[in-house]
C-alpha cells in the first residue's frame, strides 16, 4: 500500500515538474505574463532552454514512465516545439529579445 501511495505522489511530482517547465516556456515565448510582474516577455533563448529540458527528460525516462506520464510529456513538448517554431518566425530570428507588450 505504501508503494501505491509513493507511485501516486511520483506521479503528481512528475505532472509539477513538466508543467513548470511548460509554464516557464510559455512566459518566455510571451504566450502568458510573467506571474511576478504581470508583463509579457520573450526571451526565446530561455524558451528554448525549458523545452531542451523537458526533451533530455523524454529521453532520459523513456520507458519508466506510465502511459499517461509518456503521453502528457510528450503532448507538452509537441506543443512547445510548435509554439516555438511560430515564434522564431514571427520574430525572424533566434536571438534573445525583451519585449513588454
Amino acid at each position: 500500500m505504501a508503494e501505491g501511495k509513493q507511485t501516486d505522489t511520483n506521479t503528481l511530482l512528475f505532472t509539477q515538474l513538466v508543467m513548470t517547465f511548460q509554464a516557464a516556456a510559455l512566459q518566455n515565448m510571451g504566450k502568458i505574463p510573467n506571474h511576478l510582474t504581470g508583463q509579457t516577455e520573450i526571451n526565446i533563448e530561455m524558451a528554448k532552454n525549458s523545452i531542451d529540458i523537458l526533451g533530455m527528460l523524454e529521453e532520459k525516462t523513456n520507458g519508466n514512465l506510465s502511459e499517461d506520464e509518456s503521453k502528457m510529456l510528450a503532448q507538452s513538448l509537441s506543443q512547445l516545439r510548435m509554439l516555438y517554431v511560430e515564434q522564431i518566425n514571427e520574430s525572424g530570428s533566434g536571438d534573445s529579445q525583451d519585449k513588454n507588450k
